[in-house]
């Protein structure tokens, strides 16, 4: 199996650095229009190969560089013959520099010049979004509030220019209200606030223009993240020696299922086989026994009566999961006990982060990974959920600083923080809101582990393993009622290219 690293991933950056990309270009030669119509032509091909029978666009102006863009592409759509409504949210003789320059093409081009207001009718066929670019800092407001809600309650597709309008580029949170669009071209450097947080439900497809800028020629620019790629299971996963063992694969140990809870403990191991480990053993309350065995004989299974029968079997494991189903009293806090105490690399999920967050509060190793949704990430970070989501990059980052290891902050664009810096998980959808599926993806981790050298490589893979077949189930079937054991198939098929 290969080493991977971030070599191969597509950087991601905040505002301020593609604002300095920006720049740096134009001190390069490029003048700043010339970069201007780069990105409103780019645009313009998104839009034909997207929308290549459109007759008719719309498109809303803002007062700033992104309403320029809009400007030129009003222009670029007229002189290809289509019929062109041009709405600005500032009156012509506000604007100013290359967007006053930019207004003037459009109108030399023959596009009308309308101010908008809230009766305004949309008629293009297609809305184009050049409200706000990446500049947004505050909530939005105003008119440009009721412009955004006018896009949204119209029922034509809408094209947004490098985010949109309300969308953090930098957290991916709304800041109250933002364009729902069907796609966004983005200029220049990818943004991390397209890829998570609010932002996965309002950007449609992503579109990805650098304009012939090489952000990575900058190197005292460093990506504030990076973009997974499904390309990285095909370079992981080369075929296994001839000579493979069960015993050189990875033991993996499951320890959860209290009392009642047994459901998620059966899930995680056997997830944990299914994606290759070479043993698994369950270590779970004495009541879910023959349900392990009915479901998959394949699992070593061990009862768990008490903080004793527990006590030694760590030791015995490659990698440890631990959290799934169980529970915060006396038999989970003993099972975590017993965990902790292990130097084995722990898979650390569920309620075993809601007793680190209330009983080891200071704990920290650098060979666990921890895998919170944003409830546990608040409870780990003493903070609330709202402020986990409103800066989702900055709380998985601040909690690895805090506890070490990796962090995997779940969640629509799944963010893994590590030595490496951060990481986003593209993948994923809607169907996976539902139980069960944090417990599949530990179980995918601890087998990952047991197999790869890497904790973070390891996180990487098994994030993506587990979004990419949560994509191909909802393929094959539909998002509503994907079960979460619907997943260790299509995750087999996907680590065996």
């Amino acid at each position: 199996m290969s080493t991977l690293s971030t070599s191969s991933l597509r950087p991601l950056y905040k505002a301020s650095q593609v604002r300095e990309l920006d720049q740096r270009t134009i001190a390069g030669g490029i003048e700043s229009f010339a970069l201007m119509q780069r990105a409103a032509s780019s645009a313009w091909h998104s839009f034909r190969s997207r929308w290549p029978q459109a007759r008719s666009v719309t498109v809303l102006c803002g007062g700033g560089n992104n309403g320029g863009d809009g400007h030129v592409l009003a222009a670029l759509a007229m002189q290809s013959g289509l019929k062109v409504q041009r709405l600005s949210l500032k009156p012509r003789d506000a604007l100013s520099g290359d967007v006053a320059r930019a207004a003037e093409l459009a109108t030399a081009a023959g596009v009308g010049f309308e101010e908008w207001h809230p009766h305004t009718t949309l008629a293009g066929e297609v809305i184009v979004d050049a409200l706000l670019g990446t500049g947004l800092s505050g909530e939005v407001e105003g008119s440009i509030k009721q412009a955004i809600k006018a896009m949204n309650t119209a029922s034509q597709p809408v094209l947004a220019l490098d985010i949109p309008s309300g969308i953090s580029a930098d957290t991916g949170a709304m800041l109250g209200t933002a364009v729902e669009a069907t796609c966004t071209v983005t200029f220049i450097g990818d943004k991390i606030g397209l890829h998570t947080g609010d932002a996965p439900a309002y950007t449609g497809d992503i579109d990805f223009r650098p304009l012939g800028v090489k952000a990575q020629a900058f190197f005292d620019i460093p990506p504030t993240a990076w973009r997974l790629d499904d390309a990285l299971l095909g370079e992981a996963f080369t075929p296994r020696s001839r000579t493979s063992h069960k015993g050189s694969l990875g033991h993996v140990l499951v320890m959860g299922g209290a009392p009642g809870f047994g459901g998620a403990a059966l899930l995680a191991s056997q997830a944990a086989a299914r994606l290759g480990a070479g043993k698994v053993t369950l270590a779970t309350a004495h009541e879910h026994i023959t349900a392990s065995l009915v479901r998959c004989p394949e699992v070593m299974v061990r009862a768990v009566r008490g903080g004793a029968d527990a006590a030694d079997l760590p030791a015995s494991a490659d990698v440890v999961v631990i959290g799934p189903g169980l529970g915060q009293e006396s038999w989970g806090q003993a099972m975590l006990q017993s965990a902790l105490k292990a130097s084995s690399p722990l898979v650390v999920d569920a309620d075993a982060l809601n007793l680190l967050a209330s009983r080891w509060p200071d704990l920290r190793r650098d060979n666990w990974i921890l895998t919170p949704h944003p409830g546990e990430a608040a409870r780990l970070l003493g903070c609330s959920v709202s402020d986990v989501q409103a800066d989702r990059p900055e709380a998985a980052r601040a909690l690895q600083r805090a506890r070490g290891g990796i962090v995997i902050l779940k969640g629509a664009g799944s963010l893994i923080a590590g030595p490496s810096g951060l990481v986003v998980c593209p993948y994923g959808n809607p169907g996976m809101a539902s139980g069960g599926m944090g417990d599949i993806l530990s179980g995918m981790l601890g087998a990952l582990v047991g197999q790869f050298n890497s904790l973070e490589q390891s996180a990487w893979l098994g994030v993506m393993a587990h979004a990419l077949a949560g994509d191909e189930a909802a393929k094959a079937a539909g998002e509503r009622g994907l079960l979460a054991s619907d997943l260790a198939s299509y995750a087999r098929v996907l680590i065996n290219p």
